[in-house]
């Protein structure tokens, strides 16, 4: 029904000119700033306009100001619209706090932003960016210096700061970028050489460039494409084809998804659909993709067709600890609702398993302490501890390669580890609602399912409601998290049963929440 529905929706072209009038003079009145799991995100207006830069960007400049946080800043954005002049907004605003600013001139990664602060060479970074969100969105995110997405203490200041900003813009300092140039508190950088030189500590090129394989790789229009081409060259990937090079803010070459929105997600089938035709058609052994901003994964190969990020972060979990890539590590990580095939996988080698709550930053201190083989979330996000405090997509899709290239089709290595650990059914759904339900799902805890002794024919083990609710089965799961952005609740389930158990589940959820 869906794929069908897609197939009669007419991809409608952004109108650039008037979004960027709504960028800098909103015909609304701006919404208040409010991070998500990892920045503020909005539709160009009213939702995310030039005030928001730069309410945003003085809320940091005070934060750093008042704990005494020292040295540059990382500042910079993907291949939107306006992730430019957001960058531009920022950095005049940082500089006329007196805070020097790392401004490149080419889009930047999410996790070369995180690399960059882990280096040492900046303290912290804003990032102009909505991830594969529509091309009409746009959003910004700060990561401390942990590298990684701040956490709801420092979220919660800068949405404080910024809102009283918002309320009072003429309290905001800036200065063009020429002066801050001429004052030397503006400055490019070469972001590329270090990120790309780094990756062979983890990456094994050489068995990359030999694989008798030929590999493909989609920036979708976003960042990854400067650093996918620098890295082919400088490793000699002569078996790796850039298969395309187009940057379009209107992203109107990326296939419409499900909904009839453009949307860069390299984990659905509908924008991703050329690249499954490659190794469908066996001109690739594995296609790989990266959204815009590069913090996610996806690819396709000939057996497995379009793997689930599920899928492929069991695979990379098996093949780390196999071979030994991230030392010291002792767990793996995973948020509540990725798969717990994942679960299984850490203890047949004897590691810890963490299950955060939804979003990256939850793994920043595991990935700090160097305590995770992978950390990985089931919307296509991971890392390994050494490397990122962000997720990195580009790393992914690298990583992947070199797993065909070692042991063959991702698809096939997959099946192999469910030969093992047994076959997860996995899905989500979400149920559209209404505010009051979306606030009393919001408020639900554990105690509340006191009496809840059964569901779907299993044993409840327990209840989790730090996100949530989540309940926790003999070999099943169900989780229910009301959407913080639009009207819908998510429901997720897994269950090493069957297929019909899994339909059972769903039910069972939208029972209980009624």
């Amino acid at each position: 029904m869906v794929s069908e529905l897609a197939g009669t929706l007419t991809k409608q072209r952004i109108d650039v000119e008037k979004l960027r009038n709504e960028f800098f003079t909103p015909s609304k009145t701006p919404v208040p700033v409010k991070f998500g799991t990892s920045g503020h995100r909005g539709e160009l207006g009213a939702g995310f306009c030039a005030l928001h830069a730069k309410a945003i960007a003085q809320a940091v400049a005070r934060i750093h100001q008042e704990q005494h946080i020292m040295g540059a800043m990382l500042v910079g954005g993907d291949t939107r619209l306006v992730s430019r002049d957001t960058a531009n907004i920022c950095a005049e605003v940082l500089a006329a706090n007196g805070i020097t600013v790392v401004l490149p001139d080419i889009p930047v990664p999410t996790p070369v932003f995180s690399f960059e602060i882990l280096s040492g060479r900046v303290c912290a970074c804003l990032n102009g960016t909505a991830s594969h969100n529509p091309p009409q969105d746009m959003g910004l995110k700060y990561n401390p210096s942990t590298g990684g997405p701040a956490d709801s203490a420092l979220t919660g200041l800068i949405e404080k700061y910024a809102n009283e900003y918002m309320a009072h813009p003429e309290q905001i300092k800036s200065m063009s970028l020429d002066e801050a140039r001429a004052k030397n508190l503006v400055q490019n950088a070469d972001i590329i050489t270090p990120y790309v030189t780094a990756l062979a500590k983890l990456i094994d090129f050489q068995k990359i460039a030999q694989a008798p394989l030929k590999f493909a790789v989609h920036p979708l229009g976003g960042a990854s494409l400067a650093f996918y081409k620098a890295i082919k060259e400088k490793y000699n990937l002569t078996n790796l084809d850039i298969v395309s090079t187009e940057q379009d803010p209107t992203f109107y070459f990326i296939p419409i998804d499900h909904d009839g929105k453009i949307r860069m997600d390299p984990s659905s089938k509908y924008p991703m659909s050329p690249l499954i035709k490659y190794v469908e058609s066996g001109d690739y052994d594995f296609a790989g993709a990266s959204d815009p901003d590069s913090d996610r994964f996806g690819c396709a190969t000939p057996k497995g067709g379009l793997i689930s990020p599920n899928h492929a972060l069991c695979v990379m979990a098996d093949y780390l600890v196999r071979h030994h890539k991230i030392s010291g590590a002792t767990a793996v990580g995973r948020t509540l609702g990725t798969t717990a095939l994942l679960d299984r996988i850490a203890s047949g080698y004897q590691l810890g398993l963490d299950e955060v709550n939804v979003g990256f930053k939850y793994f920043v201190p595991g990935l700090s302490q160097r305590k995770y083989v992978l950390a990985g979330e089931e919307s296509a996000g991971m890392s390994v501890s050494g490397w990122t405090t962000e997720k990195d997509g580009m790393f992914a899709v690298l990583l992947l390669m070199e797993i065909a290239a070692m042991e063959g089709d991702i698809g096939e290595l997959y099946n192999k580890l469910t030969a093992v650990h047994g076959t997860p059914f996995y899905t989500r759904v979400d149920v559209p609602t209404d505010d009051a339900t979306k606030a009393r799902v919001k408020s639900m805890k554990a105690v509340d399912f006191a009496g809840v002794t059964q569901v779907a024919g299993e044993k409840v083990l327990r209840v989790r409601d730090t996100d949530g609710i989540k309940i926790y089965l003999q070999a099943s799961w169900l989780l229910v998290r009301p959407s913080g952005t639009e009207n819908i609740l998510k429901i997720y389930a897994e269950t090493f049963v069957s297929e019909e158990h899994l339909h059972m589940l769903i039910e069972e959820a939208q029972k209980l929440l009624k």
